[in-house]
């Protein structure tokens, strides 16, 4: 399949690369199909494109490559979704990331939303963005450092 984007311009996407999210981002519960597109080689950042809305990207990354500690409570979003619990390996099939927020001119203050972590289930391509309830995490912490 091929979509047209703000961003990339014109992309080529097998359909095993969409994720689907029946619940949407916090915000745009229209934008339901997502792709994961690497920004460059080695880079710990990804664009987390919508397929439903050209304009609607996300720059996402992997929150353990800034905070090793990160232990989010998955199981409300786990249910929602009917994905089945299978015990301690369960978490392991789960891909976990953050949304990255860059300022504008101030790369060095870039923050990650550790609050709402988009969940994704590689197995059936399904995800969800968590909005954890306690106050361990903050939807910006700075990841230039690691949290003590």
């Amino acid at each position: 399949m091929k979509i047209k984007t703000t961003r990339f311009g014109e992309i080529t996407l097998n359909n095993d690369q969409v994720i689907h999210m029946p619940h949407g981002m916090l915000g745009f519960p229209d934008s339901q199909r997502f792709v994961i597109i690497q920004n460059r080689e080695n880079s710990p950042f990804l664009w987390y494109q919508s397929l439903d809305d050209p304009e609607l990207a996300f720059v996402i990354t992997n929150p353990y490559l800034f905070m090793p500690d990160y232990n989010p409570q998955l199981k409300d979003g786990v249910t929602l979704m009917s994905w089945q619990m299978d015990g301690k390996g369960f978490l392991k099939t789960l891909d976990v990331y953050v949304v990255v927020n860059i300022p504008r001119g101030a790369p060095e203050k870039m923050t990650g939303n550790f609050m709402g972590p988009l969940v994704i289930n590689p197995l059936c391509r399904q995800g969800i963005q968590v909005i954890l309830s306690d106050d361990e995490y903050s939807h910006k912490i700075p990841l230039g450092q690691q949290r003590k």
